[in-house]
């Protein structure tokens, strides 16, 4: 496992390669399908009401069971990823493919996209006993 803290830097990016195990302190924002396209627009008048540099953020949606992480690549969520790891966010928290203007998008400003744990469980399941 490895231990990141937020603010992220560049430099704790690079130590990671595909398919690390980690763990997050500090602060992670959470927003949902609705709420990204806002904070984008904010970012856009130049208007942001805190400092996104080395954040973490977490693609989430709600029911009645509590909040957890939503499908990343719905319109609304994956056409904020870009301009908010421009603005600073170094890991967008989600699951779900991504595609490759995202993936190129996130390369370039040194940001990455990770599962949580109990997407990776459910997925590595469905793998194991898959017929």
């Amino acid at each position: 496992m490895k231990n990141l803290t937020t603010p992220i830097k560049n430099k704790d990016l690079k130590k990671l390669t595909l398919g690390d195990k980690i763990s997050i302190s500090g602060t992670i924002y959470t927003g949902r399908d609705a709420a990204l396209p806002k904070l984008v627009r904010l970012i856009e008048k130049d208007k942001m009401p805190f400092d996104l540099n080395g954040s973490a953020i977490m693609h989430t949606a709600f029911s009645d069971a509590g909040i957890a992480p939503t499908t990343s690549s719905k319109k609304e969520i994956e056409s904020s990823i870009c301009p908010l790891s421009k603005a600073g966010v170094k890991i967008h928290i989600g699951k779900g493919m991504l595609s490759e203007n995202t993936i190129n998008c996130l390369k370039e400003n040194n940001s990455i996209f990770v599962i949580t744990m109990a997407v990776y469980m459910i997925t590595q399941g469905a793998k194991k006993y898959d017929r």
